[in-house]
Parts: C-alpha cells; sequence; structure tokens
C-alpha cells in the first residue's frame, strides 16, 4: 500500500489534513504515478489547483519523501502559508 499525507499550514498551525491511500500493485502505476495521482486527490479536495514542482521541491521530495509548496508554487492566490506532502507507507517489493 501507498500512502500520502497533505497539509496545510497557516501560521505554524497545522489547519487541514488528509491521507491518501493507494493499494495498487506497483505493477499497475509506478511510484511517480502514485505521487503525482494522490497529490491530485489532495488537491481536489482541498480545492486547489495543483502547485508547480519547483527543483527544490523537486530535489526535497526525492532526498526525504515530503515537500512543501509555499505560494512560489501556485498559480492562484493561497490563503495559507505552505503545503506539505509527505509519503508516509511504501509499497514493499519482494523478490
Amino acid at each position: 500500500m501507498f500512502r500520502m499525507w497533505g497539509k496545510i499550514w497557516k501560521e505554524n498551525r497545522m489547519k487541514k489534513d488528509i491521507t491518501i491511500a493507494d493499494s495498487a500493485p506497483s505493477s499497475e502505476k509506478n511510484r511517480t504515478k502514485k505521487v503525482f495521482d494522490a497529490l491530485e486527490e489532495i488537491c481536489y479536495t482541498f480545492d486547489l489547483a495543483k502547485p508547480i514542482w519547483l527543483d527544490s521541491n523537486i530535489r526535497e521530495f526525492q532526498k526525504i519523501d515530503k515537500t512543501r509548496f509555499s505560494k512560489d508554487s501556485f498559480i492562484e492566490e493561497i490563503d495559507f502559508d505552505y503545503l506539505e506532502i509527505q509519503v508516509i507507507e511504501e509499497d514493499e517489493i519482494w523478490e
């Protein structure tokens, strides 16, 4: 199972959060597809436009499976400080 946690932060307080689960096997969807699908569902639930992945977001996510999207990542005005996403469970690969 793949799970991602999405959180909206404002003034150092978590205002909203949601956990998205994807149980599709790795043979059906790769990790990147699962990340983008989960982010899309988080944005839909929070009624947000999808953020733009900046180079800093990509590097941070590749390194620690977590990143923050601030106002620079959104085309529309946002009423919070940042959207944070974090992978909290990965598919186990058995060979």
